[in-house]
C-alpha cells in the first residue's frame, strides 16, 4: 500500500467569479489501480469560501472526476462538486445544474494572457512604449513575438494535462501579445468543462514557480486589442446524424430568444469585449454567418454542405466564464428544441 496524494478542487462562492479551490487528502492504495469510486467525500470550512457563514459553515467535496498528477509522486487531481451537508448541491454548484448529456460533445477554447508585475508578459510598463499592433503575434514565433518564457510555459502546462488525461485538442498564441489559448473538447455534456476547470487549476500552479499570473478577463486592456473568449463549439447526437435546415433555422430562433439569458451566462463584463469590433458581435445583437467570425454562432462550411448537420460555435462566451454555466445554459436551449424532435 502507497501513501497518495489527493488534491481536491473546487469552485469557491465568489461572485461574478468563482476561484478554484484545492487541498490535499493523503489516502493508501495502489496508485496504478486507484480511481474516482477510491475517493470519499470531504469537508470544508465554508465560512472561508464565501459558501456559509461561521456559525454553520460545514461544506461537502463530491469527487466527480479524477487526473493522474504528473507533478507529485502518487498524486492525483480530484475535480469536485461542492454539496450542502444534507447532500444536496450547494447553490454555488454550477454543476448540478448541466443535465446528464452523453451525446452532447463540447469543445472550449479558453483564451487567456501569462502576466506579470501587472502587464502581460513581453509589455513594457511605459503605455507609450507598448507593443505594435496585433498582427504578428498570431501563431507567431521568435522572441518579439512571444518572448522569453511565454513557451516555456504553455509547453510545460500542455505536457502535464496530456498527462493527466486532459483531451487538449492544441495550443497557439493568440492575437495579442502575451496571450495564448488552449482548445479542450469533450464527450458528454459535463466532461469539457470539467477538463477546463483542471486545465485551469494546473495553469495557475505551474505559474507559481515562474513569478507569473494569469488574467483570464475577457478585457484586461482598453484599445485596440482582441479581448479574450472561450468559444463553445457543440453538437448533439441529433446534430450530428439528422439536422436539417429547419432544425437549423429552429435552433437559432430559439438562441436568439434567449440571447439575454446566454449572456448572463457567458462571464461577467461582456459588453468591453462584444462590441461588434475584433471578430464578435455586439452584445445586444444575435446572428449567425457561415464561417463568420464576426457572428454571434459561427456556422462552419462543413454543417452547411453535409445537409445542416456536424457542430455549431457559439463566440460569445468570454475567457472568465464558468464552463459549467456556458453548457448548462447551451444545453438547456438546444434541449428545447429538440424536444420537438423526439
Amino acid at each position: 500500500m502507497a501513501k497518495i496524494k489527493l488534491e481536491y478542487l473546487w469552485l469557491d462562492g465568489y461572485t461574478p467569479v468563482a476561484n478554484l479551490r484545492g487541498k490535499t487528502k493523503i489516502a493508501e492504495g495502489d496508485p496504478s489501480k486507484f480511481s474516482l469510486e477510491d475517493c470519499p467525500m470531504w469537508g470544508f470550512d465554508g465560512s472561508s469560501t464565501q459558501q456559509a457563514d461561521g456559525s454553520s459553515s460545514d461544506c461537502m467535496l463530491k469527487p466527480v472526476a479524477i487526473y493522474p498528477d504528473s507533478t507529485r509522486k502518487n498524486g492525483f487531481l480530484v475535480m469536485s462538486e461542492v454539496m450542502l451537508p444534507d447532500g444536496s448541491p450547494h447553490p454555488s454548484n454550477a454543476r448540478a445544474t448541466i443535465p446528464d448529456d452523453e451525446g452532447l460533445w463540447i469543445g472550449l477554447e479558453q483564451e487567456y494572457f501569462l502576466q506579470a508585475e501587472g502587464r502581460p508578459l513581453g509589455w513594457p510598463e511605459d503605455p507609450d512604449s507598448y507593443p505594435a499592433p496585433q498582427g504578428e503575434y498570431y501563431t507567431g514565433v521568435g522572441y518579439n513575438n512571444v518572448g522569453d518564457i511565454a513557451r516555456d510555459i504553455v509547453e510545460e502546462h500542455l505536457d502535464i494535462c496530456l498527462d493527466a488525461g486532459i483531451n487538449h485538442e492544441g495550443i497557439n498564441a493568440e492575437v495579442a501579445k502575451g496571450q495564448w489559448e488552449f482548445q479542450v473538447f469533450g464527450k458528454g455534456s459535463k466532461n469539457a468543462a470539467d477538463q477546463v476547470w483542471v486545465a485551469r487549476y494546473i495553469l495557475l500552479r505551474l505559474c507559481e514557480k515562474y513569478g507569473v499570473d494569469i488574467e483570464w478577463h475577457c478585457k484586461p486592456f482598453r484599445g485596440d486589442w482582441n479581448g479574450s473568449g472561450m468559444h463553445c463549439n457543440f453538437s448533439t447526437d441529433y446534430m450530428r446524424a439528422t439536422g436539417g435546415e429547419e432544425y437549423f433555422k429552429k435552433l437559432m430562433d430559439k438562441f436568439e430568444e434567449y440571447k439575454d439569458e446566454h449572456i448572463a451566462a457567458y462571464g461577467p463584463d461582456n459588453h468591453l469585449r462584444l462590441t461588434g469590433l475584433h471578430e464578435t458581435q455586439s452584445i445586444d445583437k444575435f446572428s449567425w454567418g457561415i464561417a463568420d467570425r464576426g457572428a454571434s454562432i459561427r456556422v462552419p462550411h462543413s454543417f452547411v454542405n453535409d445537409g445542416y448537420k456536424g457542430y455549431l460555435e457559439d463566440r460569445r462566451p468570454n475567457s472568465q466564464g464558468d464552463p459549467y454555466k456556458i453548457v448548462s445554459r447551451v444545453s438547456k436551449t438546444v434541449s428545447e428544441v429538440e424536444a420537438e424532435y423526439k
